[in-house]
């Protein structure tokens, strides 16, 4: 049996108006059925909250708010009238949907994070289809993810999925952006996404959509170091979702997962909580780090930011360059004070151990 966790966006899902295409939905529904007609768990995680609450409210089109604020406002309406089209579309299937609503600090906090790891394993235990979404309605502008990609590479952590597919409204990864490149064309395989990868993907995709392809190729890249390989592809191709996961040539663009994945943990630390600060280490301090060893007092150069024990902090190089991610065990004040000195001349109580090597990855940008 296969798990698999299939992410659709707002571009996908609406129309030019920006109101939900229902026949869109129908359609993933049908397919992800397929799916689990052929024994497969299936998340799937959507956006549309917010376009599926503006005709309700007659703020369709041109009337559409701007403010925070409102479209929050609207997405408690749209995220009921969203789930009842997922509701009918799925149960015509003879499925059983369960809404799970989710935000960063679902993430970050280390018990929230495993709280929503069983839940959602007990729903695919049950039979439910999960539907995923961000939580629109109550999430913090300062701390969301503002996209649904990487929270569903997230969940295809969470539940060890084997598979990751987004569904955009574009066939994949093109060579170049098909808007101004009449050449462009589409790349089916990544085996690693490097910078240049990253520069062909651009920016955000529509005005209805938050993500575009440069947070798919994020979201990849969590995926990939899990062990998880990712397939970008348009929604609209008919049997879509079951290419993707077959693996069918041409159904879009497949990117590989790593031979060495992260721990659950260390994935967690890596992509999942927000650096509070910014560790500034030596050359020395750098090498160290990328052979496992710990970051100790003598390798740190300066700290930016101010933050406390336990917080999350990125770990960069004199060029400014991150390349690595951990906690702190101390905070950003102590850290500053033992800054540059060994551990055989730091005062007896004072910290050696900046970020310990369990609580650290390293990561290329």
């Amino acid at each position: 049996m296969s798990r698999v966790v299939v992410k659709i966006g707002t571009s996908s899902i609406t129309d030019d108006e920006g109101a939900v295409n229902r026949a869109t939905i129908a359609k993933l529904c049908r397919e992800v059925a397929a799916l689990r007609a052929d024994g497969s768990d299936v998340v799937i995680v959507t956006s549309g909250a917010i376009a599926a609450g503006l005709p309700e409210l007659g703020l369709g089109g041109a009337n559409r708010p701007s403010d925070a604020v409102t479209l929050q406002a609207v997405a408690t309406v749209g995220q009921l009238a969203l789930m009842e089209v997922y509701r009918a579309e799925l149960a015509s299937h003879g499925l059983v949907s369960g809404q799970v609503l989710l935000t960063p600090h679902d993430f970050i906090v280390r018990a929230q994070y495993l709280h929503a790891r069983q839940t959602l394993t007990c729903l695919l235990e049950l039979g439910v289809v999960p539907v995923v979404n961000e939580n629109d309605a109550i999430a913090d502008d300062e701390i969301r993810w503002g996209d649904n990609d990487r929270i569903a590479a997230l969940v295809a952590n969470l539940v060890d999925a084997d598979r990751l597919v987004l569904l955009t409204d574009t066939e994949g990864v093109l060579t170049a952006d098909p808007r101004v490149e009449d050449s462009a064309s589409l790349i089916e395989v990544i085996h690693e996404i490097d910078s240049q990868t990253e520069a062909m993907a651009g920016g955000a995709g529509t005005v209805r959509g938050s993500g575009g392809m440069a947070s798919k190729l994020a979201a990849a890249k969590i995926a990939s170091w899990s062990g998880i390989d990712t397939v970008i592809a348009n929604a609209a191709r008919e049997d879509v979702v079951a290419g993707a996961v077959a693996g069918a040539p041409g159904v879009g663009t497949t990117v590989r997962s790593r031979e060495t994945r992260l721990a659950a943990r260390k994935l967690w630390i890596a992509f999942a909580v927000v650096a509070q600060g910014r560790v500034v280490v030596d050359t020395g301090a750098r090498r160290a780090l990328e052979k496992g060893k710990s970051l100790l007092a003598a390798g740190v150069r300066s700290v930016e930011g101010e933050f406390d024990p336990g917080s999350p902090v990125e770990v960069v190089d004199t060029e400014g360059s991150v390349f690595a991610k951990g906690l702190a065990r101390h905070g950003s004040a102590e850290i500053g004070r033992v800054a540059g000195q060994r551990s055989d001349v730091l005062p007896a109580g004072s910290p050696a151990v900046v970020v310990h090597a369990d609580d650290l990855v390293t990561i290329p940008a």
